[in-house]
């Protein structure tokens, strides 16, 4: 059976995967950036940094770079949420497991106080009340 998300968030993820692909093209339209080691003037860079952007078409071992760095980016992150679980999660379930224990311990002994108390605490002290004050 599957479950429907709430429509806020749909639109969230919506808008996650939105702008992922919005980086992902801007990056593969974009031009590597011209790093000049000449040692030519510094009014030459400004001249062709003026003559507009060239844009250039990423090639098919950029696009496959491009998408090794995005899965090994996607697998590191993945590893360490993984070592982060695997650390925590004995902890965790220790954490459950005496809680849970306190918690039968308590009513265990709740139980056991009701019915071994009971007929030995001695009875309240009762005051006769006058028959006139009842009416």
């Amino acid at each position: 059976m599957m479950r429907t998300q709430p429509q806020n968030q749909q639109d969230y993820y919506s808008k996650i995967f939105y702008e992922l692909s919005a980086l992902v093209l801007n990056i593969m339209r974009s031009p590597p950036p011209s790093i000049d080691f000449s040692d030519q003037a510094p009014s030459i860079h400004h001249r062709r940094r003026r003559e507009g952007p060239s844009f250039q078409q990423i090639t098919p071992a950029g696009f496959a770079s491009l998408l090794l760095g995005v899965s090994l980016a996607l697998m590191l992150c993945g590893s360490v949420t993984f070592f982060l679980g695997f650390i925590l999660m004995p902890w965790v379930l220790g954490l459950v497991i005496f809680l849970y224990f306190v918690g039968v311990v308590s009513s265990i002994s709740m139980i056991g106080r009701s019915i071994l108390c009971h007929n030995s605490a001695p009875p309240s002290p009762r005051k006769d009340i006058p028959s006139w004050k009842l009416l």
